[in-house]
């Protein structure tokens, strides 16, 4: 578990002042490292039986695209791209820090999960081979065989985690409510996973990891109104567009389903929540642009094509002379066949 330690300074009873010096120097260099790393679990994480079969859906709050991977990554670089020293930074990176805990709380009761099995009689009589035996025991067989027997940063099917699950903008609204919605989705989750089973020792963890996911929605919640109050943000990302945009296209819905109950709920009339505008539905509304028609296809792109919209436009790269001309040759379309 990362965390961090911090010295009061207060000489205990029965230390004499060499020691208390030689620990005080220490602490203060842990109080410079950015991540220090403690045995200890967060929470418990101790199940009372293997279950290679739970093991494998377990997976996916460790790589899925809303696990704890996710959101501790997610946090990290917000965290290390934000632009405001404070609270903001502080409130981010005390997260984040905490998300690796849930990474290795998580891992631990996998690779527990994982103790011993395949666990059946017919696992054991069927076969000797560990990926074998994996498979028909209900485990991931990565977990075997890459792993070791352990987790691994891959989601339940077996995917792994990937770096563009992890949202980190630079803009602290757009972040904070991707951080609500992820917390979210992370919780259903997690409340899925609850149910599907009945060991009380992974019950219990995962009571905590509920609790968690409870407090940081809220703690989203609140830092965008922070911002709010702060002056920092508003309600739409971004802002300052507001002269930009067509306005009159900024507060209709537009109704194009064949139902016509979207037209009863808070959307459909009232100021918007950023209170620039009024709502309104628009019943059956008609296209504004053109006919959507791609140009000529470039023959040396060999799309099919009749002719019928006529002859390409070159790359517009002006008269460029030397490399930039070289390009400009070798990208001209041409008008017969590739070898003329």
């Amino acid at each position: 578990m990362p965390s961090v330690v911090t010295w009061k300074g207060r000489r205990r009873p029965g230390i004499g002042t060499g020691l208390l010096r030689r620990r005080s120097d220490r602490i203060r260099e842990q109080e410079h490292t950015m991540f220090r790393h403690t045995q200890r679990l967060q929470f418990d994480a101790k199940p009372e039986k293997p279950d290679p079969v739970y093991a494998h859906k377990l997976q996916e709050l460790v790589g899925g695209a809303y696990g704890e991977m996710s959101v501790m990554m997610q946090y990290l670089f917000q965290g290390w791209n934000t632009r405001i020293k404070g609270k903001y930074k502080d409130l981010i990176m005390n997260t984040a820090t905490e998300e690796i805990g849930h990474v290795e709380m998580l891992a631990t009761m996998i690779a527990r999960l994982l103790e011993g099995a395949p666990n059946t009689a017919t696992t054991k009589m069927a076969t000797s081979d560990p990926a074998v035996g994996a498979v028909l025991g209900g485990m991931d067989p990565q977990q075997a065989i890459i792993a070791g027997g352990a987790a691994l940063p891959a989601d339940s099917n077996g995917y792994p985690w990937n770096g563009r699950y992890a949202v980190a903008s630079g803009n602290l609204l757009a972040d904070f409510y991707a951080n609500v919605a992820a917390e979210a989705q992370s919780r259903l989750q997690t409340a899925r996973l609850y149910n599907m089973t009945d060991d009380p020792g992974v019950k219990d963890m995962l009571k905590f990891n509920l609790a968690r996911d409870t407090v940081h929605q809220n703690q989203w919640l609140a830092a965008i109104e922070q911002l709010k109050e702060d002056g920092l943000e508003g309600v739409v990302v971004p802002g300052g567009f507001e002269d930009v945009e067509y306005r009159e296209h900024a507060q209709t819905i537009w109704a194009l389903s064949d139902g016509a109950e979207s037209e009863v709920g808070l959307w459909a009339g009232g100021p918007t929540p950023d209170g620039e505008h009024e709502f309104s539905v628009l019943t059956a509304p008609e296209p504004l642009g053109d006919v959507g028609q791609a140009p000529p296809p470039d023959p040396k792109l060999y799309a099919t094509y009749d002719g019928s919209l006529g002859r390409p436009k070159g790359p517009v790269l002006g008269t460029e002379t030397g490399l930039k001309g070289k390009i400009k040759g070798a990208m001209k379309p041409t008008t017969g066949t590739p070898d003329e």
